[in-house]
């Protein structure tokens, strides 16, 4: 038995995705023309801290005046609008959804904030056909996040990015001018073999990669303070050096109070002087756009 794809189908298109679809881009140029830089977070797996680290590096950023807001990508397990304190309801208008206000003043949109408490994310689709769907589906709530919520100017609007290797390249299609991208590791060799496919598909898409965060690579002991080590692996740098790109930052198992205070002297820099990204030609083929 064989499945043809969309992109198998002969003949006229009766659909009128194409055309929906390059509509709802000129939305999202449109949205974002006072947006100044867009950086997602990425990982290419669950349980590094991904998120963890997009929201505190968020609230530093608010707390310093800079104008921010968290988009969160993984829409099937959100977790950022409760890191940064964030409730709904939305309060939605003729010209789109306002994000909800955060610790510090962070902006955020979240699947969190539209779904029942404990409900799992579910498509108007039902049946065992839903999964087929689901790609597309996702998708376009991505482009809607962009598109339909009203960010206002920022300075950054950071993307908390889903645990898989795929979405950031759909990312770039979208706002490919004004992206880059920042990788969280554990020291793990595990975690070095995941995020290097995630890294690997950032810089296919031509996607300026800022540097690596080595989240949980150690733990600070109570009582003195020191740093041991709690994963072997020497993660962080491994994919420094393998992208040439700097450590951004190292983080203890459960970072002190002061860490926070002191992290914006490397990310905070590297958020804000974003390298021009590789140009790579496209064309607005069915392809591309789905």
């Amino acid at each position: 038995m064989s499945f043809r794809t969309y992109f198998d189908v002969e003949g006229a298109d009766h659909s009128g995705l194409l055309e929906q679809v390059v509509r709802q881009r000129a939305r999202v140029a449109a949205r974002l023309r006072d947006v100044d830089r867009i950086v997602a977070i990425v990982s290419g797996k669950g349980g590094v801290g991904k998120s963890y680290v997009a929201a505190e590096l968020a609230r530093t950023l608010g707390r310093r005046g800079v104008a921010i807001g968290v988009l969160d990508a993984d829409l099937q397990s959100p977790t950022i609008a409760r890191m940064l304190g964030a409730k709904g309801p939305l309060p939605v208008g003729d010209d789109g959804v306002e994000p909800a206000v955060g610790d510090d003043g962070v902006r955020v949109i979240s699947t969190d904030l539209l779904l029942d408490d404990g409900r799992p994310l579910a498509w108007q689709r039902t049946g065992d056909e839903a999964h087929i769907w689901r790609g597309a589906a996702e998708a376009g709530v991505l482009r809607e996040f962009l598109a339909d919520v009203r960010w206002g100017a920022l300075d950054v609007l950071l993307v908390d990015m889903p645990p898989d290797t795929g979405r950031v390249a759909h990312l770039a299609t979208l706002v490919r001018d004004k992206l880059s991208a920042i990788a969280v590791t554990i020291p793990s060799e595990e975690s070095a073999r995941s995020v290097t496919r995630a890294l690997a598909a950032a810089r296919d898409a031509g996607i300026a990669i800022l540097g690596i965060v080595e989240n949980m690579s150690g733990y600070a002991c109570a009582t003195c303070q020191t740093i041991g080590p709690l994963f072997s692996g020497d993660a962080g740098a491994r994919l420094a050096a393998a992208f040439d790109v700097p450590v951004l930052a190292r983080l203890p198992f459960i970072p002190p109070g002061a860490t926070w205070a002191t992290l914006p002297s490397s990310l905070i820099s590297a958020v804000h002087v974003i390298p021009s990204p590789p140009v790579i030609p496209t064309s607005a083929t069915r392809r591309d756009l789905l």
